[in-house]
């Protein structure tokens, strides 16, 4: 197996090529928090601090998306970082405690609620001080998947350790959106790993 590291850093150069990337409002409605200005390079230290951040406070997540795309190999342009939490208010608690810890004094963390995450439109857009990147955070996503219907690896990378949904379930994902670049990530799965949609 690939050391996960270098599939890393691989997302990261990627992400000079960064396309818009918003969700299709037919599926989740964002809360948006205060936008700011992005950088064009998604900054590798961060997004490793977060994921330290994650794994020290004991959030139940996994990472879907580019992002989890880019830790099996298979890269593209990304500017967010995309994962779905457990559905429960400790867990929302587990999250802002641990944006907290990467973001301290940030106020807008406090805006991330279980209310919104527990109800109707179960999705909100986290945008940190730094504005490298955004986080799209979902307990749900329609009747097609939530945290606990979502395969998961766990990766290493620099000694944290990473969740992250299997290319099977990222291909499932994927298939049956109505984004054209959803479905080119979902024919990038399916050649690499040799998947078909038996493996549903």
């Amino acid at each position: 197996m690939e050391p996960a590291r270098p599939v890393l850093l691989q997302l990261f150069e990627a992400a000079q090529d960064v396309e818009d990337s918003h969700h299709d409002a037919a599926l989740v409605k964002v809360d948006r928090l205060p936008a700011r200005r992005y950088a064009w390079r998604v900054d590798r230290d961060e997004i490793l601090c977060v994921l330290r951040a994650f794994e020290e406070s004991g959030l139940d997540y996994v990472l879907i998306g580019a992002t989890a795309m880019g830790f099996h190999g298979v890269v593209r342009a990304t500017e967010d970082i995309d994962l779905f939490i457990r559905a429960t208010a400790d867990n929302v608690e587990r999250l802002r405690a641990a944006l907290k810890a990467a973001y301290a004094g940030d106020p807008l963390i406090d805006d991330i609620s279980a209310v919104d995450l527990l109800g109707d439109y179960p999705a909100v857009r986290y945008y940190p001080p730094s504005g490298d990147l955004y986080f799209d955070i979902l307990t749900r996503l329609g009747d097609a998947a939530t945290f606990d219907t979502v395969e998961v690896e766990t990766k290493t990378v620099e000694g944290v350790l990473v969740q992250v949904a299997t290319p099977a379930a990222l291909y499932r994902l994927k298939k049956n959106t109505v984004r054209a670049k959803d479905h080119q990530d979902a024919a990038a799965l399916r050649e690499r790993f040799n998947l078909t949609d038996e493996d549903e």
